[in-house]
């Protein structure tokens, strides 16, 4: 049997996928770089937010999932992150909302957005084989799923810096979102990867939690083959 990768190898195994993130799929090239037309941008964002509604789907089938109290305390944060919460007087609208009114200052409206009109099939495949994963998968492997969010903060940053310049057309305020969302990636992944680096601890076990982090990251490549085919490469 083959001796385990120390935490700080086997981490930096983790992030040697991100090579293969979709920051460097061409139609996420094409929209950082200023490339895409209006119509590109709106089909982008009206089929991600597909994949926004879920997310809190899976962050709940994690914690059905887990009989770890201190698990289940920490995680249930990031469903109140893209669900929003009103508790004590203390209100927060959430990361759906954000995208929502992204949506909007693309010109979207909210209820072509909400009922889902322009989500092609290969998005609602892609993201539905993710949801699916979570309910079924030991808790522990839809946590290490998660990790796609080591290389989150660049593409929001990407998004931050050059979406103003390239989209002036944009509502500079429905691009909040990505500004929110840089400091709790950071978060997440901190979280993240400490139950993975902790729980994943012999080598066959390592082998399948890069196996894992390719399969979400594989999730995102295809979504955005499936809006390049919908829309095309500028």
């Amino acid at each position: 049997m083959s001796i385990p990768w120390a935490r700080a190898e086997f981490e930096q195994q983790l992030r040697s996928l991100g090579s293969r993130y979709h920051i460097h799929h061409p139609f996420n090239r094409m929209l950082n770089e200023g490339r895409a037309t209006p119509e590109q941008i709106r089909g982008w964002v009206a089929n991600r937010f597909y994949y926004q509604v879920a997310i809190p789907i899976k962050d709940a089938a994690i914690l059905a999932n887990c009989p770890d109290r201190e698990v289940r305390r920490a995680w249930v944060q990031r469903i109140l992150d893209h669900d929003g919460f009103e508790i004590g007087g203390t209100k927060d609208e959430g990361g759906i909302e954000a995208w929502l009114r992204l949506a909007e200052a693309t010109g979207l409206l909210r209820e072509e957005v909400l009922d889902l009109r322009h989500v092609v099939p290969g998005v609602r495949f892609a993201v539905d084989a993710y949801v699916n994963f979570a309910r079924r998968a030991p808790w522990q492997e839809a946590v290490c799923s998660s990790l796609s969010e080591l290389f989150a903060p660049e593409i929001h940053q990407q998004r931050l810096a050059s979406w103003p310049e390239h989209y002036g057309w944009i509502e500079p305020a429905g691009l909040a979102y990505f500004r929110q969302r840089v400091g709790r990636a950071r978060r997440d992944v901190e979280q993240g990867l400490a139950i993975t680096l902790e729980h994943f601890d012999t080598y066959p076990l390592q082998r399948r939690a890069l196996e894992v982090l390719q399969f979400k990251l594989d999730v995102l490549w295809a979504m955005n083959d499936a809006m390049a085919w919908k829309y095309g490469v500028s």
